[in-house]
């Protein structure tokens, strides 16, 4: 029984793709020290209203991208997190390739460096490729697609093209200097409760959990030389033992360590506390939510003091409408406007939404050129 207990265990290992060890903190240290202080937003642009319209070759609009990352430029941005998808790649892989790499040439234009993010388990649980629904009127991020979808994810015979299209997009783009980055899983065990639960598959977070450390096997297998991450994002990561099971695979195998938070200052700072004792780099990919009293003014003294990367929700007021709360979901804004806007800086036509955030931005990154590192 033993002997075939190791005779299976040479067999799997064969099948295993060879990849790219995971990083020691020494490295990742180091690599981060190369850096500039990190600061972008997480960016689609305004004409789209997921990640499917953003990169389908009928609704890929490259001379609006241009216009966008101009505006970010001209605060002083450097960064960008933008999601992909998977059902991109199965439909044209050539195409999407090329897309990006025309994408990665306006971001360079302006010094803009992305994180790519391979799947999201955000929103609508059954995307469709091909012409996108309208926004619903009121609702915040009513379009937004997970990837991969509920059918893929509970298919077994998917996960294979899934992982593949991992490690092959990866490989692509494995020793380009212009991509940051790779985040493999936005928030993997987000079921929706507020929005799309009742289409959410009832297993999706044990699905997820054996399936996260593959695809993290599957990105590595590609050989980037760039980082590879995945994000906790809720709970309690104090001590290693509070760690949920999924958390846990997001801290140990990532790289670069990073996070979501969408509180006050304290919150925030506090957070930022917990993963030190990972001593590992610290991204934040999520922030900003002015009715939560996260704010620019707020985050990014505290994101400086402490060397942490940070990447708000929202450049552009489009068609994701993310200006909108969450609770846009209960109660939609159809016959009035929020307040306050919850993300986003610029208005469609790049006015700001307000001046003195946008000063304040300019002048912090400023603060730092020259002085970090």
């Amino acid at each position: 029984m033993r002997r075939l207990r190791f005779a299976i265990f040479l067999f799997l290992s064969a099948l295993a793709p060879a990849q790219t060890p995971q990083w020691s903190a020494e490295k990742a240290n180091e690599w981060y020290a190369r850096q500039p202080w990190l600061v972008g937003s997480n960016y689609i642009p305004a004409t789209a209203i997921n990640q499917l319209e953003m990169w389908q070759a009928e609704t890929f609009n490259t001379d609006r991208i241009d216009m966008e990352l101009g505006w970010a430029e001209a605060l002083g941005m450097n960064t960008m997190r933008v999601f992909l998808h998977d059902l991109l790649w199965q439909q044209d892989s050539g195409g999407f390739r090329r897309r990006i790499d025309r994408f990665l040439a306006v971001a360079k234009k302006h010094k803009i460096r992305p994180i790519f993010v391979l799947f999201d388990s955000c929103w609508d649980p059954f995307p469709e490729l091909g012409t996108q629904h309208n926004p619903r009127p009121g609702i915040h991020n009513s379009g937004w697609v997970q990837s991969p979808g509920a059918r893929a994810l509970a298919d077994p015979k998917q996960e294979t093209r899934l992982l593949e299209y991992a490690e092959n997009l990866v490989l692509a783009f494995a020793d380009d200097d212009r991509v940051l980055a790779w985040d493999v899983w936005n928030e993997p065990d987000n079921t929706n409760d507020s929005s799309y639960a009742g289409g959410e598959l009832r297993n999706k977070v044990e699905l997820v959990q054996a399936f996260l450390p593959k695809v993290f096997r599957y990105a590595r297998a590609g050989r980037p030389t760039q980082p590879v991450t995945s994000g906790v994002w809720k709970g309690d990561w104090s001590a290693p033992g509070k760690l949920s099971p999924i958390e846990k695979i997001q801290i140990e195998l990532s790289d670069v360590i990073s996070f979501h938070n969408y509180d006050k200052p304290e919150e925030f700072e506090k957070r930022i506390q917990w993963l030190q004792a990972w001593r590992r780099p610290i991204l934040c990919t999520e922030y900003m939510a002015r009715g939560n009293g996260s704010t620019f003014q707020g985050i990014l003294p505290v994101a400086k003091k402490y060397n942490v990367a940070a990447y708000n929700w929202g450049l552009v007021a489009g068609k994701t409408q993310t200006w909108l709360p969450w609770d846009s979901w209960q109660h939609p804004y159809t016959d009035r406007q929020p307040s306050i806007w919850f993300h986003e800086i610029f208005t469609t036509n790049g006015k700001p939404y307000r001046q003195e955030e946008v000063d304040f931005i300019k002048s912090i990154i400023a603060q730092s050129k020259g002085k970090h590192r």
